[in-house]
């Protein structure tokens, strides 16, 4: 896992439950706006499904390294620091340290005792979505072959 995306999983999984809660807010502020460039391609390609709030993620390739870019609503704050979380642990990562990035994520930081079983599988359907994008453009990208 990416030292940061590492850093951020202890943090969350050393903190009690409200301190984990104000980090998720904090994290949730924290998420930075889509580029313009991409803010017009909002759609169903880039939608999560497997989160009923809407999540729309984006990446795109800098070499070997992966930019992520991701948009949620200020109204769904716990979804909205997860995808922070994502985003800070592992935009500019390469492809093989996305895929590797365990599935138990969720687990990991202590968020699913937070949420409720939905909740903590639409987070998880986030991360499985975000490796799933990379798994295509590894796949697309004839110099990775």
């Amino acid at each position: 896992m990416p030292a940061a995306l590492d850093e951020l999983v202890e943090e969350l999984r050393d903190a009690d439950r409200q301190e984990r809660i104000e980090l998720l807010i904090d994290l949730a502020n924290d998420l930075p706006p889509l580029p313009d460039r991409l803010s017009h391609h909002k759609d169903e390609a880039h939608r999560v499904p497997e989160c009923q709030s809407p999540v729309f993620l984006f990446l795109e390739r800098e070499g070997p390294k992966v930019r992520i870019f991701a948009e949620v609503p200020p109204e769904a704050p716990t979804v909205r620091g997860f995808v922070c979380l994502l985003v800070q642990g592992l935009d500019g990562a390469t492809a093989a340290e996305i895929l590797d990035v365990p599935n138990d994520l969720i687990q990991r930081t202590g968020m699913a005792e937070l949420l409720g079983m939905q909740r903590a599988s639409g987070l998880a359907g986030v991360l499985r979505r975000l490796k799933l994008m990379v798994a295509r453009a590894e796949s697309d990208d004839p110099a990775s072959n």
